[in-house]
């Protein structure tokens, strides 16, 4: 059994930026489901509304990036009243329209095969790569560490993206795999120690909160999409803190 660790990253916002792309195929799937709706397909812009950014950090699965496009062409849409509570903005909305995760899910990974058999390369370019994070999962062999990747998108499109940077995972877990606490228990029956790293508080503190992983050293990335107060009280929580130079330098550096 090898001691070192195994790095498990989420995908966005800890390996790659998209938010281009969740935009772009949020809100092609958002029109399709409206089109046939008695009020019709809501005035969506084409360029990312800045309250989209701002409900990013609450987003945790795909789908509901689906649901937010079209939450926000509903007049009267209260931003505010979303980011105080989120979860309660999503049931109203699913309830109110009469929606379900599994067709909203069906709805966004369309848009994103048809735009990939369409033009791949115009699909590839809606995403980057943070700064220097190909370069450092490159490096990590030389360390004796391996990574995995543990995302909510679905696990062909982050295949899709990191085969065209040239990178290949020891593992690729994606939604249809489970949630993430599933994962990481069926990683840590190896006897490996597992990093995480992730830029969702709430998902690091289900992690932290869950029988069995209890050894898994939680990282929160300072890069990807926080929210407000998210880097508060982490020590507290069992969650560590890792900022840029931090993850470019050696993993013994690391906190």
């Amino acid at each position: 059994m090898s001691t070192a660790p195994l790095l498990v990253f989420d995908f966005d916002g800890v390996l790659a930026d998209g938010m281009d792309e969740y935009w772009w195929s949020a809100r092609r799937a958002a029109l399709r489901l409206t089109a046939a709706e008695p009020a019709g397909s809501p005035e969506l812009p084409p360029g990312v509304p800045a309250a989209f950014v701002r409900l990013r950090p609450c987003i945790h699965r795909g789908w509901e990036m689906v649901l937010v496009a079209a939450e926000l062409g509903r007049p009267g849409f209260d931003v505010d009243a979303a980011v105080r509570d989120y979860g309660q903005m999503v049931e109203e909305a699913l309830a109110r329209r009469a929606w379900d995760p599994p067709r909203l899910q069906q709805a966004l990974e369309t848009v994103r095969s048809e735009a990939i058999a369409a033009d791949r390369q115009a699909w590839l370019g809606l995403h980057r790569f943070y700064p220097g994070v190909a370069e450092r999962l490159r490096r990590l062999e030389s360390e004796g560490a391996a990574w995995s990747v543990l995302t909510t998108k679905g696990g062909a499109f982050a295949a899709e993206l990191l085969a065209a940077a040239g990178l290949c995972p020891a593992s690729l877990h994606g939604h249809e795999d489970g949630t993430k606490p599933e994962v990481l228990l069926r990683l840590a029956a190896a006897g490996r120690p597992l990093w995480f790293v992730e830029d969702r508080r709430p998902t690091l503190e289900r992690v932290r909160a869950t029988p069995g992983l209890e050894e898994v050293r939680c990282y929160l990335a300072a890069w990807g999409y926080l929210g407000p107060g998210d880097a508060e009280g982490l020590a507290a929580a069992g969650i560590r803190w890792l900022e840029p130079a931090r993850f470019a330098a050696p993993l013994v550096e690391w906190p």
